[in-house]
């Protein structure tokens, strides 16, 4: 996170759901929150040096507060369970301005499908689409009633006839069934998903075997995908600024070996997730490992997450 931070005091804490807890962060005194749109999300610094995103999930309109939600996940980098263990209400704490790579496209109609936690910017889209009167519908999957964050606030909602919830552990006539419900394409439909990546995998190729085009696609994963690093070698890096070359060896990132060598790029999620460290490259070609570049700009080539992507070539040269 950059200097241009913003002070928020967690005004609430609460249990949404098991393993789900939910931060309500309000402004300080005589200040008041940056506007944002539906699918942002924003950094928050759970404490010095962790740093993570969380996808706002209230009202767009707001600026009197940010919401964000939190699954408790064991097997992640430490920052949800420190969320859960270690914020508290009253607190101080960092947060960046909000950011938006999974907005809204305007639509006749628009289809939305959340997997468990991945319900937080699917959220907040379901919100501005019933205040501007637009068609949608949400698919909501989660592994069973007990862990479906915000089901009494959807019951409240002036949407919640449009709201389908999908139960692993419920009975077979109310399973996702998604062929039927991708069909039959609309070219005035644009289809959004989030949650875990199998269930992103999932939803979207179903929707490409079905003919929809990419730009009615749009996802946003909340983490990065496992990648297979055995095979990975050394490639050198050129900082075109100075001439100087750095070698990265196979199971080191770009960023690591770069700051090592005095030279500090800007991270956040360090997976390739949120853009953040998002560089220039003007020679070579990159083996992108994020979630963050679109099809089309990582064909241009011109731009990688040096956090976890790569090099095809034996060199690329860097605008460092």
């Amino acid at each position: 996170m950059d200097a241009a931070f913003l002070q928020a005091r967690i005004a609430r804490k609460t249990v949404e759901a098991t393993d789900i807890v939910g931060l309500e962060l309000a402004p300080l005194e005589g200040t008041s929150f940056p506007a944002f749109s539906a699918g942002s999300h924003i950094d928050v610094e759970i404490r010095p040096g962790l740093i993570r995103q969380y996808s706002l999930c209230n009202d767009p309109t707001e600026r009197h507060r940010y919401q964000i939600g939190v699954l408790r996940d064991p097997a992640s980098r430490g920052g949800s369970v420190a969320v859960h263990d270690e914020l508290a209400e009253g607190q101080v704490i960092r947060i960046g301005a909000p950011r938006n790579h999974f907005a809204l496209v305007p639509a006749r109609r628009s289809l939305l499908f959340a997997g468990g936690i991945g319900v937080t910017p699917i959220l907040c889209m379901a919100e501005r689409l019933a205040q501007t009167g637009a068609a949608f519908e949400l698919h909501y999957c989660s592994r069973s009633p007990d862990r479906t964050a915000y089901r009494r606030r959807i019951a409240q909602s002036s949407f919640a006839e449009r709201v389908h919830f999908h139960f692993d552990d419920g009975d077979a006539a109310q399973r996702l069934d998604l062929p039927a419900v991708l069909e039959p394409f609309d070219a005035d439909t644009h289809l959004y998903v989030c949650g875990p990546g199998g269930f992103i995998e999932y939803v979207t190729g179903c929707a490409r075997t079905r003919g929809w085009p990419a730009a009615q696609i749009h996802f946003e994963y909340f983490a990065g995908q496992a990648v297979d690093t055995a095979g990975d070698g050394s490639f050198e890096v050129m900082l075109a600024s100075s001439g100087r070359v750095l070698t990265i060896p196979g199971g080191r990132t770009v960023v690591a070996v770069l700051a090592e060598n005095g030279v500090e790029v800007p991270v956040s999620c360090e997976q390739g997730v949120c853009g953040t460290c998002l560089t220039r490259v003007l020679e070579g070609e990159v083996d992108h490992r994020d979630n963050f570049l679109l099809d089309h700009e990582r064909a241009a080539n011109n731009q990688f997450t040096p956090c976890c992507s790569r090099a095809r070539s034996k060199r690329l040269v860097l605008d460092l």
